[in-house]
């Protein structure tokens, strides 16, 4: 028979646990080395039998002598070997229900596996064979040039790609790795002689980490070591050099693009330094009230006050050695100079007038709830730590973000506005 005693009270409002009141924790790594001293490091987790590998080198752009380098030497790694076309090694991942995929950032470049965990010996072979025996075929060469100069054509035709490619020009100088940008010529120029040069120096010798995630097959540790320890990594001196940013002199740009064009992408946007300043992670508080949710003040105004535009943002890069603070949306043409006067107006008002209490906790519990997000699976958790990891950064990195979000106060946050949001130190842009 039903308890009446044991009836919910309805008339009282159950507890409604905020985001603030968990105790978060970040799932530790394993780390192990390979024969070869390569660092390799492992979250075992999730209740899918699949797994993502990745292998991280310091092969990005940061490190090439010859623009574009990098990049073409990571798209081409997996376009052919001694025994198989690029066709051949994408029918072998596509067999076992694999997704093989290569990226290049500015200092790291990467190739990354997502496959059933019960694979993995079958496909890292050909990985390995990729990292050891990869020719750069001519005529693969020219169709990566052809397709790179179409697309590269197509995005010139958009003012948001134009000024997405200006802004880090201005912030760092054509000539800073963070700030130097693709022409076709660039294209034009690249040669099958410079990517092997690199392919050799930085893949086949390359300084390498490993990781890997997921559900993790018994045996993954020998697998790994049987595929990747025998090959002759961390052979080559990560070398320091000297880069140092060069950022325009001039502060504000407007650039016809498209002189019958109606929309406008507006940047601006200010250098900033990396992860390791006291600074960085109450910025981040900052910047979520400003503008980095879809509930922060520049949406409020710009969005849903005045209509000038779908959507407006700010972030800090996500750089290595230094970062960028940056602003940007499209809008209309019309209103393109009455955007950038808000912008400056919700900078001032912050410089002058203290966060509230709600607007605070609103901002606080969005952030804690976007990093319960963010480790909700074993290749979330990966991604975190490998950021830590790259960054030179440690568990203790995480545990201040967490006490930071929920302890900062309004007026360390006023003091930070007055410090960085200063108009006249931003870059400004606007490209039509």
């Amino acid at each position: 028979m039903y308890n009446q005693n044991k009836m919910l009270n309805r008339t009282i409002q159950p507890h409604i646990t905020q985001p603030t009141e968990f105790n978060l924790h970040l799932k530790p790594y394993q780390h192990f080395t390979l024969d070869n001293g390569t660092n390799v490091y492992a979250v075992e987790a999730g209740e899918q039998d699949v797994l993502m590998l990745e292998l991280v080198f310091n092969a990005g752009n940061w490190y090439e002598d010859k623009n574009i380098i990098a990049g073409s030497a990571n798209f081409l790694l997996k376009n052919g070997t001694s025994s198989k076309t690029a066709y051949e090694i994408n029918e072998h991942f596509d067999f076992y229900g694999a997704y093989l995929n290569r990226s290049c950032y500015n200092e790291t470049a990467t190739i990354t596996l997502h496959c059933l965990n019960k694979n993995l010996h079958q496909l890292t072979p050909v990985i390995t064979e990729l990292l050891s025996d990869a020719i750069f075929p001519e005529n693969e060469l020219a169709i990566y040039k052809q397709n790179q100069k179409q697309r590269l054509e197509v995005n010139l035709k958009k003012c948001d790609f134009v000024a997405n490619r200006l802004i880090d020009e201005y912030l760092f100088g054509f000539h800073h790795p963070y700030g130097r940008y693709t022409s076709t010529l660039d294209y034009d120029a690249v040669d099958r002689e410079s990517i092997v040069e690199f392919y050799k120096q930085y893949y086949q010798k390359g300084n390498c980490k490993i990781f890997i995630g997921g559900k993790l097959p018994v045996n993954y540790q020998a697998v790994l070591n049987e595929a990747f320890g025998k090959l002759p990594f961390n052979n080559t001196d990560l070398f320091q050099k000297e880069i140092h940013s060069a950022p325009a002199i001039t502060k504000k740009y407007n650039l016809i693009n498209d002189a019958n064009g109606v929309q406008a992408a507006v940047r601006i946007a200010r250098n900033f330094p990396n992860k390791h300043h006291p600074d960085f992670q109450k910025t981040l508080v900052l910047n979520n009230v400003f503008g980095g949710f879809f509930g922060s003040r520049l949406m409020s105004n710009i969005r849903e006050d005045k209509g000038y535009t779908y959507g407006i943002h700010s972030y800090l890069q996500n750089h290595i050695h230094e970062s960028a603070w940056m602003i940007s949306t499209e809008c209309g043409r019309d209103v393109a100079a009455a955007t950038i006067d808000e912008v400056y107006k919700e900078m001032k008002i912050l410089q002058d007038t203290l966060i509230d209490a709600e607007e605070l906790d609103l901002v606080r519990n969005y952030m804690i709830g976007t990093l319960l997000g963010d480790l909700d699976g074993p290749f979330q958790i990966l991604s975190r730590w490998k950021s830590y990891i790259l960054n030179d950064l440690s568990i203790d990195y995480f545990n201040n973000a967490i006490k930071t979000i929920k302890t900062v106060s309004a007026e360390e946050l006023q003091s930070l506005a007055k410090k960085y949001l200063n108009p006249d130190e931003f870059y400004e842009l606007v490209v039509v």
